[in-house]
């Protein structure tokens, strides 16, 4: 355990006596079963999926799932702290927490009937299956208005053709959530939100080659004239744009908690480092040049768990859309987890740069958590536009 010393009371100060009782449990859990394996299995381009497994047991893989279903359901911001602590040590554990319940499990909780409901559900918080949200395509992952996979009417269902890319989990997961169009010209008014089990005939998983993230095996899915019959559409056809909506600001708030955790292990990196080396013949955070990277470390990490608990506390409170708030929180925080991860580096010197330390891996991680989920110049866009009224939540 690092959470000791000052830093102990920095952002928990809301935080109900529960919650730090989950904080301090996930912590432990995530540092004893997951943090020793995470080098080596990036080195090895390894899924870590039997440390997955582990979680379902604890309430850790399915806190957003309701106990009918063989969740946990505990609050938002609760869930922000589990996802927050998983990430601070392995950001694909954390991301399979994040798909299973903001993207996929939440939205077949919202939207989906009540067959489609106890077919997944109940396998998706035992850990028997495993989620992947089929959304960014090979032509673009920001505009999801302009979605080129097909989803053509057939006799008894639907035609899926086309192909998504640097999709998480694909090859582990046991559903897919799929978003196509009915009619590309109709934008956003064609999206249609598909369940798709993902052995279903012509669906082929290829391994995207990656500089980073080895072990969370990135892919490309294509989708060629794959049947799925009329109970795969989540919602109804054409109306899957709400759908992703609601989706995307439960996943933007899990990935800006997961950013928060990233930057804050480059913190708990960071400052030891800082006590034990010595440079002309003192520990180099008693250089102020040190402490003012350490200082802004510290602030920027603060001000973006601010802002995901303050999202979290705006949806344990029935706010259903809250757009502008995720777009802020996941701008800040991922962003905080990069430069957090430069400033680390820099301290580091050296080794920073070697494999024996974590902060060079973190560095290439936050970035791709920059870009996941909107990258920041949709963000900014997004955020400006709400500001001036062009955008309404």
């Amino acid at each position: 355990m690092t959470d000791t010393g000052p830093l102990r009371r920095m952002a928990d100060f809301d935080l109900t006596e529960t919650q730090r009782q989950v904080r301090a449990a996930v912590r432990e859990f995530a540092e004893r079963e997951i943090l020793p394996s995470v080098e080596q299995h990036e080195r090895e381009g390894r899924y870590p999926r039997e440390v997955i497994a582990r979680l379902a047991p604890l309430g850790y893989l399915a806190p957003l799932i309701p106990e009918a279903y063989g969740g946990s359901f505990i609050d938002v911001v609760t869930y922000g702290v589990v996802c927050e602590e998983l990430a601070r040590v392995d950001w694909v554990v954390a991301s399979a927490v994040s798909v299973a319940n903001s993207l996929v499990g939440g939205s077949i909780l919202r939207s989906g009937t009540p067959e489609q409901r106890q077919r997944w559900l109940p396998p998706l918080a035992s850990g028997a299956i495993l989620a992947s949200a089929c959304l960014t395509e090979p032509s673009g992952g920001t505009d999801l208005a302009a979605i080129r996979t097909r989803a053509t009417p057939v006799d008894g269902g639907w035609r899926l053709t086309g192909s998504k890319v640097f999709i998480s989990h694909a090859a582990e997961a046991g559903i897919f959530l799929v978003a196509a169009t009915i009619d590309p010209s109709r934008r956003h008014r064609g999206v249609t939100i598909f369940l798709v089990d993902p052995s279903t005939d012509g669906i082929e998983v290829s391994p995207l080659p990656m500089r980073t993230l080895q072990r969370d095996n990135l892919a490309e899915v294509r989708f060629d004239d794959v049947h799925v019959d009329h109970e795969a559409v989540l919602g109804e056809p054409g109306r899957g744009f709400p759908i992703l909506g609601a989706a995307l600001d439960m996943g933007r708030f899990s990935v800006a908690a997961r950013c928060v955790g990233q930057a804050q292990r480059a913190i708990d990196l960071t400052l030891p480092y800082a006590r034990e080396r010595h440079a002309f013949g003192q520990p180099i955070g008693e250089f102020q040049m040190v402490q003012q990277k350490i200082a802004d470390m510290i602030c920027r990490t603060e001000a973006a768990r601010g802002l995901v608990y303050r999202l979290g506390r705006m949806k344990d409170a029935g706010v259903e859309r809250c757009s502008m708030e995720a777009s802020m929180a996941k701008l800040l925080a991922s962003e905080a987890a990069t430069q957090n991860a430069l400033d680390a580096i820099q301290i580091h010197g050296g080794y920073g740069f070697s494999a024996e330390y974590e902060v060079g891996r973190l560095l290439l991680e936050a970035k791709t958590l920059e870009v996941g989920e909107g990258t920041s110049e949709l963000h900014r866009k997004l955020i400006a536009e709400f500001g001036l009224g062009i955008r309404q939540s």
